[in-house]
């Protein structure tokens, strides 16, 4: 990756989040650099998960997630039916 010879700012909450992002030996150069070509790349990440069991976690936490928002749903449209 190219040496950086600019500087911009960010907020403190973007350097977080750029940080939270960075891989070991990164500079956040890289990683700025990096998640621009991933957002172009529309197959970045497919089978990331294949031959592990973080795939079939995340289904189950998206699951739960789904659950609780059709209870959610269902419990205001039952509350606009008592009224």
């Amino acid at each position: 990756m190219g040496t950086a010879n600019k500087q911009i700012r960010v907020s403190e909450a973007v350097k977080r989040e750029l940080n939270a992002r960075r891989r070991e030996d990164e500079s956040f150069n890289d990683v700025v650099e990096r998640l621009l070509d991933d957002d172009r790349d529309l197959l970045a990440g497919f089978g990331a998960f294949a031959g592990t069991d973080r795939a079939e976690a995340i289904r189950a936490v998206h699951e739960q997630g789904q659950e609780k928002s059709n209870n959610r749903i269902a419990a205001m449209a039952e509350s606009r039916s008592d009224e």
